[in-house]
Formats: C-alpha cells, sequence, structure tokens
C-alpha cells in the first residue's frame, strides 16, 4: 500500500502553478510534519476530518474546506484515519503580481483557513475541475493562467476566513521566536549539518530545553525534524532537476546512497529512482 505525504509536489521549471488531485482510501497511512515551502499553495478539500496548524493558530478542517499557506510560512495537517481527497494547488508568488489581481494580493498575505457556503461549493468545484482539464491539456496556456486567477478572484471574494478562538498562534508563542535561529536554518539550508547541541547553541538554550521546546512545537524531535526536511528536500529537488542519486545522497549528509534510498522509501514507499521516474511521467502526460 503506498504511504501517503503531505506534499512533494514541486512546480515544474518554468511554469506558473501546478495543479494536482489527491486522493487516499480509508485507513491509508498519512504522513506530514511542520513545514515550508517557496511557493504559494492552496488546498481545496473534497473530503477531509483533521487539524490545520499554521501561523495563526490550529483549527478544525472539515470537508470542503479551503486552506491557503503563503511561501514560507510554517504550516502542517493532522488527518485522521478516513478516506480523504484534495486539490493542491501551487504557485509562485509573483503570480500576484499582475495588475489584474495585484489587488487582492493583500487578501493572501497570510495563512488562512477558509469556509464557503453550501451554495458556492459547487461553482469553486466547477472552477476547480476547469482549471485541472486546461492544466492537463497545456500548463502555461493562456487559459489556465486564466482560470488560476478566476480561481484566486472567486476565493477572495466568496471564502469565509474560520477563526480559531483560544489558541495562541505558532509565531506568537515565546518558544517559537526562541527556536527562530534554527528554524530560519531550514528555511534556507536544504540540509542541516549541526546537531541538537549546536541548535540549542544557536538559540541560547540548555540542549535538554531545546529538545523538550523544540518537541513541543514541530510535534517531532529534532533528529526526526532533521531527516524529514532532508527527505522533503530531496523530493523537491528530484522534482526540479535530473540529478545523480548518489551525488544527492551526499550533497544532503546521507551516510551513503543506500542509507538515504532506504530513508526515502520508508517515507515515501518508492526509491528515488521511481519518484524521478514518476515525476518525468507525469510532466509528460
Amino acid at each position: 500500500m503506498k504511504r501517503a505525504y503531505c506534499e512533494p509536489f514541486c512546480i515544474e521549471k518554468g511554469y506558473a502553478f501546478e495543479i494536482h488531485n489527491v486522493a487516499y482510501d480509508i485507513h491509508q497511512p498519512y504522513s506530514c510534519f511542520m513545514h515550508f515551502h517557496e511557493v504559494h499553495e492552496f488546498i481545496i478539500f473534497d473530503q477531509v476530518d483533521g487539524n490545520y496548524f499554521y501561523n495563526q493558530g490550529q483549527s478544525k478542517l472539515e470537508s470542503n474546506d479551503v486552506v491557503f499557506t503563503p511561501a514560507m510560512e510554517t504550516h502542517d495537517f493532522e488527518l485522521n484515519d478516513g478516506a480523504k481527497s484534495w486539490h493542491i494547488i501551487q504557485l509562485l508568488p509573483e503570480f500576484f503580481h499582475q495588475d489584474d489581481i495585484a489587488h487582492y494580493a493583500s487578501f493572501f498575505n497570510q495563512g488562512m483557513h477558509l469556509r464557503i457556503d453550501d451554495v458556492n461549493q459547487q461553482e469553486l468545484k466547477q472552477i476547480v475541475a476547469w482549471l485541472l482539464a486546461s492544466y492537463q491539456v497545456d500548463p502555461q496556456s493562456a487559459k489556465s493562467k486564466t482560470l488560476l486567477k478566476l480561481l484566486i478572484i472567486w476565493i477572495a471574494e466568496h471564502a469565509t476566513a474560520v477563526t480559531a478562538p483560544n489558541i495562541l498562534p505558532i509565531t506568537a508563542t515565546v518558544g517559537y521566536e526562541r527556536l527562530l535561529p534554527v528554524i530560519n536554518r531550514f528555511r534556507h539550508d536544504s540540509a542541516v549539518r549541526f546537531s541538537l547541541v549546536d541548535a540549542a547553541k544557536m538559540c541560547h538554550l540548555s540542549p535538554s530545553y531545546f529538545s523538550r521546546l523544540f518537541k513541543k512545537i514541530f510535534r517531532f524531535s529534532f533528529s526526526e525534524y532533521v531527516l524529514r526536511h532532508k527527505l522533503y528536500s530531496a523530493a523537491r529537488i528530484l522534482s526540479m532537476a535530473d540529478v545523480s542519486i548518489t551525488e544527492l545522497s551526499y550533497d544532503l549528509d546521507f551516510s551513503s546512497p543506500s542509507h538515504f534510498i532506504a530513508q526515502f522509501k520508508r517515507q515515501f514507499s518508492m526509491t528515488p529512482l521511481q519518484y524521478q521516474k514518476s515525476v518525468i511521467k507525469r510532466s509528460n502526460m
């Protein structure tokens, strides 16, 4: 059975955006972790039950909800074992710089959990279906880009933000701020090459306190997060370039190519080469 994961998709070089349909059967394993990426992201859920963790806090997800996460903003999903499906749309931040949608950029200046009333849900799903169909024919066509603009405008004008009362936003916590020196290194490096002791020193904390604080905020130990960060970085690099698996394993500081391949397969249920071939196949569809 395929292991589910959060989002290994990466925008094809030269594209303004990508859209994919994702679906998992009941009890199919799902894995995600607190992360960030260099693109804006919409997730339009069809069926879901779980929680969204983002800079505004934590909120309960329901079917047909919409989530927007801007580039470089920390976020995570914790989803239950039931069947789940959604469309994921990732777009370059500069897409919002176009004159006809530039004034909507301020609406999307932070992570948001959005909800649409029953009357408008079918219209949103129709726009998403049109966008996916157009993307599959020609991702760079004027039609595809126009449909993405329509989707952005429609969400901005019809969706309502879901609030999460009594939950302190992640970035407002003292603990998160104290971890920023390390968090910023994760944001800029595909593989961090320092120990827990070194990370604690960067944050002016004792190793034991740093370890507890890190796990409290990110819900993984520091070593687990370092490994997942490297694996997700590997998935993105494999999506963007024809790279040597051996060279990539050493670039990301794995002890050997075989160790890298084993860890990658454990996380994504396919080898790096299989994943690379799946990306090529997807891009040629």
